[in-house]
């Protein structure tokens, strides 16, 4: 996949720190790039007060200088992230905390869990041995019984730590930690509530039961039929991944293609962006197309916009996740935050980006 503007700039920003001061000429060699992509990234990074540019090279920014990060005192800081994967949803995340922590002058060190929550907490104890002085931590739960059989760890960690893009149990230990989240219920509400404006009954949910996000998907579904005074029109159809389980994803599609026929739906919601995307390519051949019979919004917007028909999808704010979770660790160890300031729950909210799946175009809807 091609580098975004965002990744390249974080890879200059962390050349340049490491090395103090880099020529602008070095940087095209460096990066891969252009000589006048690396000139333009260069003058777009001092612009925005992240290097010190003078004479045709870029240095990092002098402690007090007029360039100098915004929390200059978290130069020489290293962070660690445990994430349960760096691709899909988490790539992103990833990406907004190296990106905060870069202008931070701190050191994001990541290491991978492939969500073995039984290896969460060796790993970050691995992430502390290479200098870690405060965590990131998004375990790798798939379900409840992995939160209630590894999940209050982190509440015991010797640095401070905040939990990233996970919930804890009410009361429990971990409940007691600094976390930034999407509020999935959120996103749900928002897409049911843009199929109902289009004039569909109750949409159905299609989704997976492997994935903190997909069972808050699932709980955002029936806490929206409340909040909106509907009833769920059927249990919801249980999605599996069509590479590890196709027969189990072909009974998935007839399922979805039996409520359209029937006339019991024609909207649905769909985790995630890979699903919904097979789910149309199979429903054609069985005459269901979208939209016309069927509105189809995708939940997760990571390859939404690359189908046949371009997918209506909820976009959880991934890398915003990221970077808040970042910034507010790195107030903890620099000691911006009061050492008796409460922890923070952060919840932010995902968006809704209309594409031709339902038919309709336009602005997203709000609450």
């Amino acid at each position: 996949m091609r580098e975004s503007a965002d990744e390249r700039h974080a890879r200059l920003l962390d050349l340049v720190r490491e090395r103090g001061t880099v020529r602008v000429a070095e940087l095209a060699g460096l990066l891969g790039v252009s000589p006048v992509t690396a000139r333009r990234d260069a003058e777009a990074l001092a612009g925005r007060g992240l290097l010190d540019r003078v004479h045709g090279q870029v240095s990092w920014p002098r402690p007090g200088g007029p360039g100098s990060p915004r929390t200059g005192a978290a130069e020489g800081l290293v962070i660690g992230l445990l994430a349960p994967s760096a691709t899909y949803y988490f790539a992103e995340v990833i990406r907004g905390a190296h990106e905060a922590a870069a202008r931070a002058g701190a050191r994001l060190v990541l290491r991978i869990s492939d969500y073995r929550p039984e290896e969460d907490r060796a790993r970050t104890e691995g992430l502390l041995a290479a200098g870690a002085e405060g965590v990131l931590v998004a375990p790798g739960w798939r379900g409840p019984e992995d939160r209630l059989a590894h999940g209050d760890w982190p509440a015991l960690l010797p640095v401070p730590a905040v939990l990233l893009e996970r919930r804890a149990e009410p009361g429990s230990p971990l409940d007691g930690l600094d976390r930034v989240s999407s509020d999935h219920a959120h996103g749900v509400l928002l897409a049911l509530r843009h199929l109902l404006g289009l004039g569909h009954a109750t949409p159905l949910l299609v989704a997976r039961g492997d994935s903190p996000t997909a069972l808050a998907v699932r709980a955002g579904y029936a806490e929206a039929l409340g909040v909106l005074g509907l009833e769920e029109p059927r249990p919801v159809i249980d999605s599996v991944p069509a590479e590890a389980d196709p027969e189990g994803f072909e009974r998935v599609v007839r399922a979805l293609h039996e409520a359209v026929s029937s006339g019991l739906a024609s909207a649905a919601l769909v985790h995630n962006d890979v699903d919904a995307i097979e789910i149309m390519q199979r429903l054609a051949p069985l005459g269901v197309r979208v939209p016309e019979d069927l509105a189809l919004i995708a939940y997760d917007d990571e390859v939404a916009a690359l189908a046949d028909t371009p997918l209506t999808a909820v976009a959880p704010p991934k890398r915003q996740v990221g970077r808040h979770a970042a910034e507010l660790l790195v107030e903890r160890l620099t000691g911006r935050a009061d050492e008796d300031a409460p922890r923070r729950h952060v919840s932010l909210l995902p968006r809704l980006r209309v594409r031709a799946s339902c038919g309709a175009s336009g602005p997203e809807p709000t609450l």
